[in-house]
């Protein structure tokens, strides 16, 4: 038998063209980003259809398991439900909340005027509150202003808002198409990933995978669908105290302190401000009162209807969930926000998993 001779450095031939690709991709950075740019444009379809499939499965899956129904009269009766909300919102809502907008930008002078009125009994600083309805004043103007500043720019600017986002709507509505057919083959799709995984790895390590990902899945599907419904169920309740209180743009109030709602701790708060500082200028013995309402009925999540609905499904301790808030809303803005909790959830999961398996190595038992 004839013996090859080793060649020398032969292991360093692998380095050496990770090294090159390194180079070509530092150098060609702009070049590569725009491919990657591209290539997730194409895909955008397939993350909507995707994101849809994986929140409306929970839907599916119980009412598969209450009603006994086939999987085609299911997905009828959960994507009717879908399409009858956002029916429901497109319709009734959101000229509702257009009209609100509408309203308190004509009527803001007026609560100004008779805000300061008021104050003026209290010998209170009324130059400062010039200045300060000034600057709400703006704030609010700027959601008409970006609505209309693309017509200032020609037609060309304006085709390409229209392109841009009749493009983004066809791969949304394309997304929403897609994730009926996910859904509907769900269980080939979940058994061809099972035999990808079995087929690339040692049958223990595809093991520990499918553990890992069931793990994020548990998380992250309980955390969404239980802050969804915590927040729903916030919203719904602040509407109707709102109501009660006879609180201008109750519907509109109630919407930013639902959708706030769904960011922990912090949440709570920011909802609160622009309903106590729009309710201050109609009058501010009202806002006095939408104040304690809203603070009571964050009081009552945060002690009980957010700890019944949710549990301890993240099992972070107050710190690590200011840290994720704090971390995601930095890197991320406010979906940051929102998905932190549960992706430090996570990583605090496998790094516990990884300190327990160093400790039983260790045979080291702490109490």
């Amino acid at each position: 038998m004839i013996k090859h001779k080793n060649i020398p450095y032969l292991n360093l031939i692998p380095i050496i063209i990770i090294s090159f690709l390194t180079f070509k991709f530092i150098d060609n950075i702009t070049v590569f980003g725009s491919y990657i740019k591209a290539f997730f444009s194409i895909i955008t379809s397939f993350i909507w259809a995707f994101s849809i499939a994986y929140l409306l499965n929970p839907m599916l899956t119980y009412l598969e398991k209450k009603s006994k129904l086939r999987r085609s009269f299911s997905l009828c009766i959960v994507y009717s439900v879908v399409l009858g909300s956002i029916v429901l919102i497109i319709t009734i809502i959101s000229p509702k909340i257009a009209h609100s907008m509408s309203d308190l930008i004509t009527s803001f002078p007026q609560y100004i005027e008779s805000t300061k009125h008021w104050l003026s009994n209290f010998n209170f600083d009324l130059d400062f509150m010039d200045k300060f309805g000034i600057n709400i004043y703006d704030k609010l103007n700027q959601f008409t202003t970006k609505i209309t500043s693309s017509f200032g720019h020609g037609l060309n600017a304006a085709l390409s808002k229209a392109i841009s986002f009749t493009s983004s709507f066809f791969k949304a509505i394309l997304g929403f198409v897609i994730s009926i057919y996910i859904l509907k083959d769900k269980e080939k799709f979940k058994f061809s990933f099972k035999r990808l995984i079995y087929a690339t790895l040692k049958e223990d390590n595809a093991l520990k995978v499918i553990c890992i990902f069931r793990d994020i899945n548990d998380v992250f599907l309980k955390y969404i669908i239980g802050k969804f419904i915590d927040s729903l169920i916030i919203g719904l309740l602040c509407f109707i105290g709102l109501t009660l209180l006879n609180t201008p743009y109750s519907l509109f109030l109630s919407i930013i302190v639902g959708v706030t709602n769904m960011i922990p701790y912090f949440g709570p708060f920011i909802g609160m401000i622009p309903a106590v500082i729009l309710t201050l200028f109609y009058s501010p013995i009202k806002a006095l009162w939408v104040l304690l309402f809203i603070f009571a009925l964050q009081q009552f999540d945060g002690l009980y209807l957010g700890p019944k609905i949710l549990g301890d499904q993240v099992g972070l301790t107050p710190f690590w969930i200011i840290l994720a808030i704090v971390v995601g809303g930095g890197i991320f803005g406010v979906l940051g926000m929102f998905l932190g909790v549960p992706v430090f959830a996570v990583i605090k999961i496998f790094w516990d998993k990884l300190i327990d398996r160093r400790l039983d190595e260790k045979n080291i038992k702490i109490k």
